[in-house]
Order: structure tokens, then sequence, then C-alpha cells
């Protein structure tokens, strides 16, 4: 019997901690780098870059949302 699938978050989940826009994108630079030379074959690699990458776009769109005014 498979395992079913389970997402790491419930549906509706949003960021609550972010940094201002700009620390938010300086830091998505930092991560887009680091996980830039993972191996694309290595299954430990991917998910550490997609768990590292889902944060980095869930706090980009936190900060953008707040800069625009707009409530999360």
């Amino acid at each position: 019997m498979s395992t079913p699938y389970d997402p790491l978050r419930e549906p509706g989940y949003t960021t609550a901690d972010f940094g201002s826009l700009e620390a938010e994108i300086a830091v998505t630079r930092r991560i887009l780098d680091e996980t830039a030379p993972l191996n694309i074959h290595s299954n430990d690699d991917m998910l550490k870059a997609a768990v590292a990458l889902d944060c980095r776009v869930r706090g980009l769109l936190a900060a953008l949302d707040a800069k625009r005014g707009e409530g999360q």
C-alpha cells in the first residue's frame, strides 16, 4: 500500500514573517545562487532546493503584498 500524498502545508497557508521587499529580493538571490550548483539528479538536493525556494517565493509575495498595501 502506498503512502498518500501529504503536502508541506495546509491549503490557504500564508507567510506571516517577512522582511522588506529589498531584503526579500536579496535573500532570494542568495538562495538562487546557493541552489544553482545542486545536483539535479539528487532527490535530496532537489528537495532542499524546492523547500528553500518555496519559502523565498512566499516571502517575496508577502513583501510585495505589504508594499502594495494588500492584506495577507
